[in-house]
């Protein structure tokens, strides 16, 4: 069985399993509505309009048990997210800029090619925010979901390139070649400011991640690493990368004015390189991983197996795959065994039906039935 069906939220990973739910009353049924309760935020499926009054009840039931499900502000979260982080970003590019112009201070110049990466990376999740919520087309069956991934790996990239590799240039330039700073009072004020702004900006991406980690049972940092949303991912790292990167420029500065030595000031744009390197690898490498197929998490698809296997017309469930195509997105591809045995025509009619009322579901791009052979065993969950 493939198809794709919107992630929305569980508060725990019991209220997980038990959202995956067989909704469609007309029989023959087997499995003809799916959500799968992963991570916080992201926009929602609208539900489908269910014939029967006891199916109806069960869906809308389900629904009321999920918090902010069918109504809620939903991918607001992310943009949200995003624009608090460009805004901050940009303000604190300008002064940095100033500050270093100013100062001449090597640290400072290194967090002022920072800000303007994130400026310029922000711009990239803002595009990968909204194509990647573009519908399923006769070319793009599955949506445009995974464009979020390209878009985020180009802004990586971009830290990777406009961030890091300029840090580092101009700290080895400044040893080889150094240049007495001034006016340290400046420097600090603006770095202090800059702390200020991305702290809020950090603690705005927290915000969204941290509800997201404790329903799933995660700790922050294993959260942001393996979520299906790479703007959320990477506003987290780019914002705990900038806060650090303020430290190290803060000491860089006063090394200088203490030893009136360019030394400490330039070793700290080339640490502050060091970081956005190491931040921005792991972004390309994370985005990568999502690009080229990403299954979701075990206890997902345990669930999966388990819906399947307790639904009365489900004898056998002998293969099934969910794999992320987009921000809380998933594609599932699955073999079952149907009970009863019907003639070959008669199963026919029965997939058939199945994945037209599959496929009229908001929630689902397509559907694919395949029967599994006699001799494939069940999966053990």
């Amino acid at each position: 069985m493939t198809y794709v069906a919107e992630v929305a939220t569980a508060t725990t990973p019991e209220a997980l399993l038990a959202c995956w739910r067989l909704t469609v009353p007309a029989p023959p049924t087997v499995c003809y509505h799916w959500v799968v309760a992963n991570e916080q935020g992201g926009e929602r499926a609208q539900a489908p309009a269910l014939a029967g009054g006891t199916a109806r009840r069960s869906h809308d039931m389900l629904f009321r048990s999920v918090p902010g499900a069918g109504g809620g502000p939903g991918g607001s979260e992310s943009l949200i997210t995003v624009l608090v982080a460009f805004g901050a970003n940009i303000l604190i590019a300008v002064a940095k800029t100033a500050a270093a112009a100013v100062t001449g201070s090597a640290s400072l110049l290194a967090e002022a090619a920072h800000s303007w990466a994130d400026t310029g990376n922000e711009i990239f999740l803002l595009v990968a925010n909204r194509r990647s919520r573009r519908p399923a087309d006769p070319t793009h069956p599955f949506g445009h979901g995974r464009e979020a991934y390209v878009w985020s790996l180009l802004a990586a990239i971009g830290l990777f390139v406009a961030g890091a590799a300029v840090s580092v240039t101009h700290g080895i330039q400044e040893i080889i070649n150094p240049e007495p700073a001034g006016h340290f009072a400046v420097g600090y004020i603006v770095l202090a400011v800059s702390f200020v702004l991305e702290g809020i900006s950090f603690l705005r991406s927290v915000r969204q991640a941290k509800p997201e980690a404790e329903s799933l049972q995660r700790d922050l940092i294993e959260h942001v690493l393996a979520t299906s949303d790479p703007t959320l991912r990477a506003v987290f790292a780019e914002d705990s990368a900038a806060l650090v990167g303020l430290v190290i420029a803060a000491g860089g500065l006063a090394a200088h004015q203490l030893t009136g030595s360019p030394v400490p000031d330039a070793v700290g744009s080339i640490l502050v390189g060091a970081l956005l390197a190491v931040v921005a690898v792991v972004l390309i490498n994370r985005n990568r991983q999502y690009l080229v197929g990403q299954e979701v998490d075990p206890r997902v698809r345990a669930a999966a197996v388990q819906a399947l296997l307790a639904e009365p017309e489900v004898a056998r469930v002998t293969y099934l795959r969910l794999e992320f195509v987009g921000p809380r997105v998933v594609s599932v591809v699955g073999d079952v065994d149907l009970t009863g045995d019907d003639t070959e025509s008669h199963v026919a009619v029965r997939l058939r039906a199945l994945e037209a009322r599959i496929s009229a579901s908001p929630a689902v791009a397509g559907a694919v039935l395949s029967l599994s052979a006699p001799d494939e065993p069940t999966l053990v969950v």
